[in-house]
């Protein structure tokens, strides 16, 4: 087994076809089909299906492995260049919707300032969606609300950030400014689905008020939310950063007593360790929330904030009572 075969089979994954790989690659479809064939061979295993042109399921999870590999192997220059503060590389980053659209801009564009050698790609996703690809090496690092209980990974606490309920002009709380979270009880909500870092938190919350809140629907995904309620399809608890501060609409905020913070991390494996490009991107992210975060409406730059903690949350296990009931 050799890179050459690795890399030749992860073309394929990647462009859909011998020849796409093969240009891909810059060299000639024979040298893929070769490549593959010997590693095939090597493993005993058909890895590309020839009749329908796609990767078996041997075949897929080489080239899962496969891509690992390669990326190490990619790493080792930038890391090498950084010891001489020369930061080059690429660095995968997820990012949740929210935080994004704030935060990744100047982040982009401090670190196209400062490392103009390292490449970024960037994920927007939930930290449902994220955190998967995060364990199994998609990512490299995600900015993801917290809590995160993985033994695997570094977490890293960047701010906290005020939850709100967002409502249409039209729903019956729009001419309110605040509310007591026991109040909810009383209207049905659009929330996040159970065991979702943001359920949590809300749900923790009802139930140290003896609180139970009832669920309109459940959404996974906070802009989406944030949609449906602009749209006047129910009032949703969404993090302040979810409404821009220049966004103007036929809708309403409203501060709910009783609702603690979310907390926002960045989080990374711990082996193996990040790359350089990694490390950089997390030190200008730092650097950033420290000195520009409070200029976010309801974002609070605090190193000492901290998450949830597993013995903490009263929504987590069998001895705890549900705290929202679904609207029928």
């Amino acid at each position: 087994m050799d890179l050459r075969q690795l890399a030749a089979l992860v073309a394929i994954a990647d462009h859909g076809s011998f020849s796409a790989a093969a240009r891909a690659l810059y060299t000639v479809q024979s040298n893929v089909s070769a490549h593959v064939a010997r590693l095939e061979r090597e493993l005993g295993e058909t890895l590309v299906d020839r009749h329908a042109g796609e990767l078996t399921p041997a075949g897929a999870l080489v080239v899962e492995r496969a891509r690992r590999v390669l990326r190490e192997l990619d790493d080792i220059p930038g890391d090498l260049a950084s010891e001489h503060e020369q930061v080059s590389g690429q660095t995968r980053l997820g990012v949740i919707g929210t935080t994004a659209r704030w935060l990744m801009p100047q982040v982009l564009g401090a670190l196209a300032r400062r490392h103009g050698a390292v490449r970024v790609i960037v994920h927007e996703g939930s930290t449902s969606s994220l955190l998967p690809m995060l364990v199994s090496r998609t990512i490299d690092a995600a900015v993801v609300h917290l809590p995160v209980d993985d033994p695997e990974l570094d977490v890293e606490p960047l701010f906290a950030e005020d939850l709100m309920l967002l409502t249409h002009q039209s729903h019956p709380l729009s001419e309110r400014s605040e509310i007591e979270l026991s109040e909810l009880a009383a209207h049905p909500l659009l929330l996040p689905p159970p065991g979702t870092s943001l359920r949590r938190v809300v749900d923790r919350a009802a139930s140290a008020q003896n609180t139970t809140l009832r669920v309109q629907a459940e959404i996974d995904g906070v802009r989406l939310l944030t949609s449906l309620a602009f749209d006047g399809y129910g009032a949703a608890i969404v993090p302040a950063t979810a409404v821009p501060g220049w966004l103007r609409g036929e809708f309403r905020l409203l501060t709910v007593h009783g609702l603690p913070r979310r907390v926002v991390g960045w989080t990374q494996r711990r082996r193996p360790g990040a790359n350089a490009a990694t490390r950089a991107a997390q030190a200008i992210t730092r650097e950033i929330i420290t000195s520009r975060g409070a200029r976010q409406a309801g974002v609070h730059p605090d190193p000492s904030a901290r998450p949830l903690r597993a013995h903490d949350r009263s929504d987590v296990g069998a001895s705890h009572p549900p705290t929202t009931d679904a609207v029928s």
